[in-house]
């Protein structure tokens, strides 16, 4: 058997856009439904979501039954050995939260990559897991590298000012921005809208695609997704599955209970 290759890396770096949904309900029934939506890309949340190795094997699992949808698992943070462990379960690209130097984002590169033969490569430990199916690809120890897709997060003022370097670090494959995080580490909480915060996404989208790199981003207000990706956004998530539902669940009682209010629709700026 093959090791198969990473499709969603190959669009990215192929400049082909790629439309998500981001999935923190832990559940694989909820994951079976959004897998079979139509979306290029589907976020396994480990940050946020109540997920644990457990959960996310099982919707890694869920997600498999449907070749077009491929998962992302964001981690909680940039621990080697948990990054190990998530690529062994077979997650074929990570994201990672919170990384606001290039030297972090070069562990992380390397956290994620065997050793190699010419004495290059990373610290990922060798093991007949899940990822290489119990050890039916024979040469994934060794293609394993070039298949596994690699994404930071730019969330932090210091994240913005490290970007240039962060995107330039080799193996890095695409540089998020997320929005809510970055607003409030701007001293604009819950304001994603305010002019300060869309100038600095407007700019480090450009700098991410000046560095060669895919720029990503979570946004669920259709005009500013549209506008990210005619700025050159590659992976942009619209919505949340948490959100889809209270939005929709409190929408379809309120058109029958006296005195309810359906939720407010996401506006401009919202990331939900």
């Amino acid at each position: 058997m093959q090791t198969p290759v990473n499709l969603f890396k190959q669009a990215l770096h192929q400049q082909h856009a790629q439309i998500g949904l981001w999935m923190g309900l832990g559940n694989t029934v909820t994951t079976d439904i959004c897998a079979g939506a139509g979306f290029d890309w589907l976020v396994i949340d480990g940050e946020h979501g109540p997920n644990d190795l457990t959960t996310i094997l099982a919707q890694l699992q869920t997600v498999a039954a449907y070749p077009g949808a491929h998962p992302v698992v964001r981690i909680p943070h940039h621990d080697p050995a948990l990054i190990k462990q998530v690529l062994d379960l077979g997650a074929p690209t990570i994201l990672v939260p919170m990384v606001d130097t290039p030297e972090q984002a070069a562990a992380i590169v390397q956290a994620s990559r065997y050793p190699q033969n010419d004495g290059h490569g990373g610290i990922r430990g060798m093991a007949g897991t899940r990822a290489s199916r119990w050890g039916r690809y024979p040469n994934y120890g060794k293609e394993a590298n070039d298949q596994v897709c690699v994404l930071v997060q730019a969330e932090t003022p210091l994240a913005l000012k490290n970007l240039d370097a962060i995107a330039a670090t080799p193996g890095v494959d695409g540089v998020f921005i997320g929005p809510n995080d970055l607003s409030a580490s701007m001293g604009f909480v819950g304001e994603q809208a305010h002019p300060t915060v869309q100038a600095a996404i407007v700019d480090a989208i450009a700098r991410i695609r000046q560095a060669g790199k895919a720029p990503g981003i979570l946004m669920g207000d259709e005009v500013l997704a549209r506008q990210y990706l005619a700025l050159g956004a590659l992976f942009v998530a619209v919505g949340v599955d948490s959100m889809i539902l209270s939005r929709q669940t409190s929408a379809l009682a309120a058109k029958y209970k006296d005195g309810l209010t359906a939720a407010p629709a996401a506006t401009k700026g919202q990331v939900y």
